[in-house]
């Protein structure tokens, strides 16, 4: 069944082919794929298509990564669903719809396998293909579904990022904190920042506060403390919270995940988790948190990071990678 949104994709699709009979950009979100291959195959690969590629992510609540949509070959809205960014073509050489996009693309594959070809039927469209032996395309897509997550998620990733940094990249702040804070972070432009003493707090709430924010507040102790554990760190992290956010905010530990990991040359703590605002404000807010612990040897100093989003209503994955990326760009020392 299709979605609200493919729906509505659909209409502008069909609007734009009557306007021009030429190959246009993609449509769709670059996290929904839209699944073609015959009912029959469906029918036997659908659960383990949709267990691979919908895997979950923990934010608020548990959020599919990738949404999977299938079409069936040749079905009412295949000449506007064929057009959307992110497609998944599962059959042999000889099913129409596999030879359809290799002649549309000049694509010389002639052998069973995974491949990924780019701008069949639309502009900035990617479409992977598993093409099976007669007979056996469904033992190819099962042994390929992992490469192909693999894949739809780093590309993902690249494009959130790239997102993130369409202000450009605020090189002159990393260097203004590298001189005077003696650690660094490289921030898009639009974000905002304000200090005290040893804390520093960088926000973007474009376009409206209201409908999302992204922060990140860094802070340290000198000397380093010998040993901290997850208390420690949630008791230092409510403190930074009371005393330079906005808003107050209470930790949910309930699905926390507590890790260790390394980035930039730099082994951290990392705990993920929920922020709430308290019952007493009035509304319901709340969000994702990411927080990382790590000591600077050479300063003697151990730093909080800590990063929260709030966006309701909207899907979370690509502003938390847009966080965790932020925070792998931190540098001290």
């Amino acid at each position: 069944m299709l979605t609200k949104r493919l729906m509505t994709a659909l209409v502008l699709g069909s609007a734009l082919a009557v306007a021009c009979d030429t190959r246009g950009l993609s449509y769709g979100d670059p996290n929904s794929v839209i699944a073609v291959m015959s009912p029959e195959l469906w029918e036997d690969v659908s659960e383990t298509v949709y267990g691979e590629l919908e895997q979950t992510i923990v934010t608020v609540r548990d959020e599919k990564s990738f949404t999977v949509t299938y079409q069936e070959p040749y079905a009412e809205h295949w000449p506007n669903l064929r057009r959307f960014r992110q497609m998944l073509l599962v059959g042999t050489l000889s099913d129409p719809w596999i030879r359809e996009a290799l002649e549309a693309s000049d694509e010389d594959i002639t052998s069973p396998g995974l491949y990924r070809i780019r701008n069949v039927w639309s502009l900035d469209q990617a479409v992977t293909l598993v093409i099976g032996p007669e007979g056996g395309a469904a033992t190819e897509l099962e042994e390929q579904l992992p490469v192909i997550h693999a894949t739809l998620d780093a590309e993902y990733r690249t494009y959130a990022r790239s997102r993130m940094y369409l202000s450009g990249a605020d090189s002159a702040l990393a260097d203004t904190l590298a001189t005077d804070a003696g650690f660094s972070l490289l921030l898009p432009k639009v974000y905002v920042w304000i200090h005290r003493d040893s804390t520093f707090v960088f926000r973007n709430d474009n376009p409206d506060p209201s409908e999302l924010i992204r922060q990140v507040g860094v802070t340290w102790r000198s000397p380093a403390p010998a040993e901290l554990d997850v208390d420690d760190v949630l008791a230092w992290r409510a403190d930074l919270a009371t005393s330079n956010y906005t808003e107050p905010q209470e930790f949910v530990t309930e699905g926390m995940a507590v890790d260790t990991v390394t980035f930039g040359g730099h082994r951290a703590m990392e705990i993920r988790a929920q922020w709430r605002n308290p019952p007493d404000r009035g509304w319901p807010a709340g969000g994702p948190l990411m927080i990382r612990v790590v000591t600077c040897d050479s300063q003697d100093r151990t730093y909080l990071l800590d990063a929260w989003l709030y966006a309701p209503g909207h899907g979370k994955y690509e502003y938390m990678i847009q966080l965790e990326t932020l925070l792998d760009t931190f540098e001290c020392g």
